[in-house]
């Protein structure tokens, strides 16, 4: 496991333009990110997280400022080369799980291999994608379509596909939003899980009870950073669950 920076924003802004309005989302933003942090990204609606979230995830690119991903400056790549990035070294974990309907577990996960570089063979696919899926706790679900699974399911098989490349940094983008409250402890169980086992995790929520299962919370409002601080009160997934089934034990 490499150590130090993955990711680092350096007086980041991206202006939007929309006719004559000019609407400035990001302004000014500097942030580091060490190998194996694990962030929460906060903000209310029109902070600018979200358009920060795209810039670290290739998705969009600054206007001004610089954009270091594993020491490599992207800030300037073209959308091909961005495209390139996203598939070797992000993994992205949405709300909306954004599954393929008609297709198994085991080939929605298959599905970024299949555009990089890898020349697996077949059993090689299904060996490596069978093998992240049951370290989110699908073993046996495999050929399961996302109709056959329950969200949180279906939220794993988005965590696993996500994984599935060894990428330098996983983005996760509401990830419980459309998710029960025991379900959505649940998925941060596998967060918490994949950051012990030294995943960079990058989570974009709006709910302060989930960015308490984060190392390290960044608030932004009106598109800069208005506060940046480590979680002092840090929620255990596993401590929760087992409050959450003594509670409805006891009912």
């Amino acid at each position: 496991m490499k150590n130090g920076e993955v990711v680092r924003l350096i007086d980041v802004e991206k202006t939007y333009r929309t006719g004559e309005m000019e609407v400035r989302a990001v302004r000014g933003v500097s942030l580091q990110i060490q190998r194996g942090e694990f962030v929460a990204l906060m903000g209310a609606s029109g902070s600018g997280k979200s358009t920060l979230m795209n810039i670290v995830g290739c998705l969009d690119r600054p206007s001004a400022g610089r954009y270091l991903l594993d020491g490599a400056d992207v800030s300037g790549l073209e959308r091909d080369q961005l495209a390139d990035i996203r598939n070797r070294q992000i993994g992205f974990v949405f709300q909306n799980f954004n599954l393929l309907p008609r297709t198994s577990a085991r080939e929605n996960v298959e599905l970024p291999l299949l555009y990089g570089d890898h020349r697996l063979s077949n059993a090689q696919l299904r060996e490596k994608a069978d093998r992240v899926l049951a370290s989110v706790g699908l073993e046996g679900r495999e050929d399961h379509h996302p109709s056959q699974l329950s969200g949180g399911q279906q939220q794993r098989v988005a965590i696993a596909r996500a994984l599935v490349n060894d990428p330098e940094v996983v983005l996760a983008d509401e990830p419980t939003g459309n998710l029960d409250s025991r379900t959505s402890v649940e998925i941060m169980g596998i967060f918490q899980q994949l950051n012990d086992r030294g995943i960079t995790i990058v989570m974009v929520t709006h709910e302060t009870d989930i960015a308490a299962y984060a190392r390290r919370n960044v608030i932004m409002r009106d598109g800069v950073v208005l506060n940046d601080s480590a979680v002092t009160r840090r929620l255990d997934a596993q401590t929760e669950l087992e409050r959450i089934t003594r509670s409805t034990t006891e009912r």
